[in-house]
């Protein structure tokens, strides 16, 4: 059966604009989602901040850019901090606009993880869906998510179901995972590269664990990504007195991949609960073994000994045996786990099917 075309509003992250890296993995997944969608047929308006970019055009897509200040991220605050907008931010903006086409669309996806957005949700008299993008950072967002599960459960969703724990839910969760579309990342046999690791730069990502691996090993480490803590990232490349860190900087997926796929290992070392864990899924997709700490996502999408190793949180002689050992991994494991599991089109038809339960469901007469 064929379910028929939707027309959708998604209002992207009021972190950065789409293509900074300041938003994270958020971008990526809302870049490959829109992508899924479309591949499924359904036409999107897509509202994010002045000077997002995507790296594909559609007949199917539209674009709107709104200019504002962006939004501070709560993973960045104190969990019992109280709402912040600033002067002039960007986040009501986006949804002014959202709220003036709803009546265009069959839904609206939000993929901020802020409070405004959910708290429209019960005011507004459209359907809102969102993606949560992490776990419970703060109190005030863990409140207004579990009060949300409780009036509109079918409007939630969440990556991984450890995630989901975070949360006071009224049913239980609706997982969709994420996923990356495969075209943009090659296959690679090579068994005999460097180390790497990916993510912001910032504390909770722990590449301070990843840089004593492999001290303690005598290699370089490959690092991609954002540096958005300079004093950390300056503090971490100073733990050894030698150069550890080959700095590699936030780069397009198109060159991120060919260089990612160039590793024997990617090494993951998460300090605080990761949603689900992007870098994971884009590293296994160029057949690249994890190596990673099982807190949070990477503890569903490492299968201990077939496409990586789990090691207990913060145990950096785990890691170092762990690594020791990825020659065992088979690559192909890697990349037929990301084909089976967690490409573009398998994320999408997750979500088409969460809107159509949720858009389906009367929930007037359930509540």
């Amino acid at each position: 059966m064929v379910n028929k075309q939707l027309k959708l509003i998604l209002v992207s992250t009021p972190i950065g604009c789409l293509g900074s890296g300041k938003g994270g993995g958020v971008e990526l997944t809302i870049i490959s989602l829109i992508k899924g969608l479309i591949l499924l047929g359904h036409k999107i308006i897509l509202i994010a901040p002045k000077g997002s970019k995507l790296p594909f055009e559609s007949e199917l897509l539209e674009i709107k850019l709104i200019d504002g200040i962006d939004q501070p991220s709560w993973q960045h605050q104190n969990k019992t901090d109280p709402v912040i907008i600033p002067s002039n931010s960007v986040l009501p903006k986006l949804w002014e606009a959202a709220l003036d086409l709803a009546n265009q669309a069959d839904a609206v996806i939000n993929f901020a993880y802020d409070w405004l957005p959910l708290w429209l949700t019960k005011t507004q008299g459209i359907k809102i869906f969102h993606l949560i993008s992490m776990g419970a950072e703060s109190l005030i967002m863990k409140e207004i998510i579990s009060e949300i599960s409780h009036l509109f459960p079918f409007q939630l969703a969440f990556h991984t179901k450890i995630q989901s724990k975070d949360y006071d839910l009224k049913t239980d969760p609706i997982i969709v995972g994420n996923g990356f579309d495969k075209k943009n990342y090659l296959y690679n046999k090579n068994e005999n590269g460097p180390l790497g690791w990916a993510g912001r730069i910032a504390p909770e990502k722990g590449l301070e664990d990843a840089v004593r691996v492999a001290n303690d090993l005598g290699e370089k480490l490959l690092v991609w990504g954002l540096i958005e803590d300079k004093e950390y990232a300056s503090k971490t490349e100073n733990i050894f007195k030698k150069e550890i860190i080959e700095w590699k900087g936030f780069i397009p997926t198109n060159k991120f991949q060919e260089q990612l796929g160039r590793c024997r290992a990617l090494i993951n070392t998460p300090k605080w609960n990761e949603a689900y864990g992007n870098v994971i899924v884009e590293a296994m997709a160029c057949g690249v073994p994890v190596i990673a700490y099982d807190l949070g996502g990477p503890g569903e999408l490492i299968e201990d000994g077939f496409n990586g190793f789990l090691v207990k949180p913060n145990d950096i002689e785990g890691m170092i045996k762990a690594t020791k050992l990825v020659s065992k991994i088979k690559r192909k494991n890697c990349r037929d786990w990301f084909e089976k599991k967690a490409t573009n089109k398998v994320f999408a038809e997750r979500v088409e099917n969460w809107l159509n339960k949720g858009l389906n469901k009367n929930l007037s007469a359930e509540f």
